[in-house]
Order: C-alpha cells, then sequence, then structure tokens
C-alpha cells in the first residue's frame, strides 16, 4: 500500500470494524466526524452504508469521498448486474470497490453470497483481501480496537460474542482516540440479511459520572 495514502488515512479520525464469526459478520463504526483532530464536526454520522439487500461497506478517511463512492459502487453493481444477468459475488463487489479511485480513505466490505454464505473484505490503495478474522482498516482508531481483538478475538465466535466484542472494541477507541466517539453503531451481516444490531450514544465519562450524581 502506498505510503503516503497509510500515512494521510491516519491523520483522518474514525474508527471502523469487521469481525468474522461462525454464523456471519459484524461490522461497527463510530459516528464522529472531525476536522482532523483540532475539531468535531459532526457527531451523528452513520459511517457503514448499506448498499443493497446483500452488501454493506465502512470506510475511514475522507467523509466526502466515503459518500462518493458509496454512490459509485452501488451504481457499477448495478451495471454489473445488468450486463451479466446476475447478482454479483462478495468478492467481486470487493474487486470493483478496490478499483475506485481514491486518494484519503480505506473500506471493509462485507456481504451475503446466493448460497448463503458470508465474507468479509480489507479494501485500501486499490488492493483487497478476503479476511479470515478481524480487520479495523486505517482509521484513527485501529491501533485500540486491533488491540483488544488480537487478544479477545476467537475462531469461531458467535454472532452475539462479535457484536459484544465489537462494541467493546469501539468503546475502547472512543475512549483513547480523540477522533473517534459519540455512539457507535454495529451491523450483522447473516444468511438472513443485514440487520442493525446496535445504536447507542456514547457520553464522554464526565458527563456519565454527572449523571450518575
Amino acid at each position: 500500500m502506498d505510503q503516503e495514502l497509510k500515512n494521510s488515512i491516519l491523520k483522518t479520525g474514525t474508527t471502523i470494524l469487521g469481525i468474522v464469526c461462525k454464523d456471519g459478520v459484524v461490522m461497527a463504526s463510530d459516528r464522529r466526524v472531525s476536522a482532523g483532530h483540532s475539531m468535531i464536526y459532526m457527531k451523528d454520522q452513520v459511517k457503514t452504508y448499506i448498499l443493497n439487500d446483500y452488501l454493506a461497506f465502512s470506510g475511514c478517511g475522507s467523509a466526502a469521498e466515503v459518500q462518493r463512492v458509496n454512490k459509485i459502487l452501488t451504481a457499477e453493481l448495478k451495471l454489473k448486474e445488468l450486463h451479466s444477468k446476475s447478482r454479483p459475488t462478495v468478492n467481486q463487489a470487493a474487486s470493483l470497490l478496490s478499483h475506485i479511485s481514491v486518494m484519503e480513505s480505506a473500506f471493509i466490505l462485507a456481504g451475503i453470497d446466493e448460497d448463503g454464505t458470508t465474507s468479509l473484505y480489507d479494501v485500501a490503495g486499490g488492493f483487497y483481501k478476503k479476511i479470515k478474522d478481524y480487520t479495523a482498516s486505517f482509521g484513527s482508531g485501529m491501533m485500540f480496537a486491533i488491540g483488544l481483538l488480537e487478544r479477545q478475538y476467537k475462531e469461531g465466535v458467535t454472532l452475539k460474542e462479535g457484536i459484544a466484542l465489537a462494541i467493546e472494541c469501539l468503546k475502547s477507541s472512543t475512549q483513547r482516540d480523540m477522533a473517534s466517539g459519540n455512539g457507535i453503531d454495529v451491523f450483522t451481516i447473516t444468511k438472513d440479511g443485514i440487520k442493525k444490531a446496535v445504536s447507542q450514544e456514547i457520553l464522554p465519562d464526565y458527563v456519565e459520572e454527572s449523571k450518575a450524581k
């Protein structure tokens, strides 16, 4: 991956992650959009996009770039389906995503193939890779989420366990990364479709303490 791209991504705040479970995939993201690391621009941005009834993706880096890619990828998938008269596979969708030119963004994509199998991919710098366990891409909260995943992830985790682990990872990153925070959204991708499993606000510790009093 190009070092300049990697450096620019790590300067841009967000936490996104994906976890492979024995019965599906869990994707999660925070809600904060920052102007660099000095100012919070938005506190309610959902960063996991549902592309259609079988694909979802999250992006870190430039918020505007991620929104643009969402529109382009949706259109490219539809065109591919019309031309081939068949639904693109998750692997084909990840390949399409890797060919969309970006300067400051990286992505996680997950989906369900027609046979009911689910899969998770990392896409960055024109390169894409199928993930067998977990990923937190290249957002500023990556190091905090990955550290927890490395210690607590176990092969064959259930969807319920994956959701709980994703929540803990996001709470960890939002406590330590200034550019991640304000809320978390967790999605499940299974043979039954894509569903939002968790949507909750995360308050700073001092606010939670004052409420407790």
